[in-house]
């Protein structure tokens, strides 16, 4: 638990908040006598990893307690590729996909529910390695597919080359860890409904970002990019050393 976001647990704390320490599987054991008014599940990748050990599951749980609304972290992932964007609530969804059957069991179970369905998660405090994956590129002076966002968060140029990975040979999944379709989604919903408006920025999210990058010296560390360098030979383009 020495890396983020779980190392900074004090922060809730710190502002008032308390942490609790236990099984998924039994969270009413975990969180005791405590009650609560509204329940957020962001653990829930299909209906198994919100399986209890009595075979229930934590919106049962969450029902039987006396929680009032019941809130669930999706996946905008769901979505049936389109080639019109944004994904926007109401949109087709994969039938197989594990999120759907969550989405679904809550629906029939509770009155008040609500669903995000995000896409990748940016901004400080985030574990998955998103933007970090073009600053690696970035501050190391080599071309590559990088977003042009990260480069002005970085504060240096950047070249963009395109190529086709099947002329190239190499799986285009393993060289670009992200999807290769769009993935614009939009709260519509919450906007229309609600009245809800962004307070992000994303410039100035992927700057805070980056100086946190800079801080754990991620931008000294030695790195190989054997993939990039395939694809870079094949177009000719000059390999940064």
């Amino acid at each position: 638990m020495k890396k983020p976001p779980f190392s900074r647990f004090s922060e809730l704390t710190g502002a008032g908040g308390k942490t609790v320490w236990g099984d998924p599987a039994e969270v009413g054991k975990a969180v005791g006598g405590a009650t609560f008014d509204v329940v957020l599940d962001n653990n829930g990748k299909n209906l198994d990893t919100v399986r209890l050990k009595d075979n229930s599951l934590v919106v049962d749980w969450a029902k039987s307690a006396g929680v009032k609304q019941f809130l669930y972290i999706s996946s905008a992932g769901i979505y049936k590729p389109t080639d019109e964007p944004p994904h926007v609530e109401g949109d087709v969804v994969k039938a197989d996909a594990s999120h759907v059957e969550v989405e679904k069991y809550i629906a029939e179970t509770y009155s008040s529910w609500a669903v995000f369905r995000p896409q990748y998660m940016i901004g400080s405090g985030n574990n998955k390695d998103c933007e970090e994956w073009f600053f690696d590129r970035i501050v190391r002076k080599r071309t590559s597919a990088n977003s042009r966002l990260c480069a002005q968060a970085a504060g240096v140029p950047v070249e963009i080359v395109h190529y086709d990975p099947k002329a190239v040979g190499v799986d285009a999944k393993k060289a670009f860890p992200f999807r290769n379709m769009h993935f614009y989604a939009e709260p519509r919903a919450a906007k229309d409904i609600l009245g809800w408006r962004s307070s992000t920025n994303l410039p100035e999210d992927l700057k805070e970002r980056f100086d946190e990058y800079v801080k754990i010296g991620r931008d000294k560390k030695s790195m190989q990019f054997e993939l990039d360098d395939k694809i870079l030979e094949s177009l000719k383009v000059p390999v940064a050393v």
